[in-house]
């Protein structure tokens, strides 16, 4: 249980210490709300699939109730592996490693957190990985 508690509307900032006790929990806060609303979109999408009938007379409706189906299915486990990420994310906050490079040591940065709370490279590790992808993808 954290003992920070932070102010309506906080957004962390630069001119603050990176990764202090403010920054980590707005990150906390932040990755815990997106998996439980994760979290309750994945039950939804199982009661939709639950109600679903496969046994519509009509081909082009029975084809059309699969192919639903299907991206249901898609999208949830889209949402397990991003839940997991999201754990993981938690647990980096808990040991102190969240914010840094995975790779490098470096820090990630507020702006690129801010838009992916999940990532652990920084930009230049990441595009070194985009690059080794592209060429392995070329050959």
């Amino acid at each position: 249980m954290s003992l920070i508690t932070l102010e309506p509307n906080y957004k962390p900032s630069a001119k603050e210490e990176y990764m202090c006790d403010k920054h980590l929990e707005y990150f906390r806060q932040k990755l815990l709300n997106w998996r439980t609303e994760l979290v309750k979109e994945s039950s939804d999408t199982l009661q939709d699939l639950k109600e679903t009938n496969l046994n519509e007379p009509d081909l082009n409706d029975r084809a059309s109730n699969e192919a639903d189906q299907y991206l249901e299915l898609r999208t949830r486990d889209r949402m397990r592996k991003l839940i997991k990420k999201i754990n993981q994310a938690l647990d980096r906050i808990e040991n102190g490693t969240y914010g840094y490079c995975e790779e490098t040591g470096e820090p990630i940065g507020l702006g690129r957190l801010e838009a992916r709370p999940v990532t652990t490279l920084c930009i230049e590790a990441q595009e070194r990985h985009e690059r080794k992808e592209k060429t392995q993808a070329d050959e």
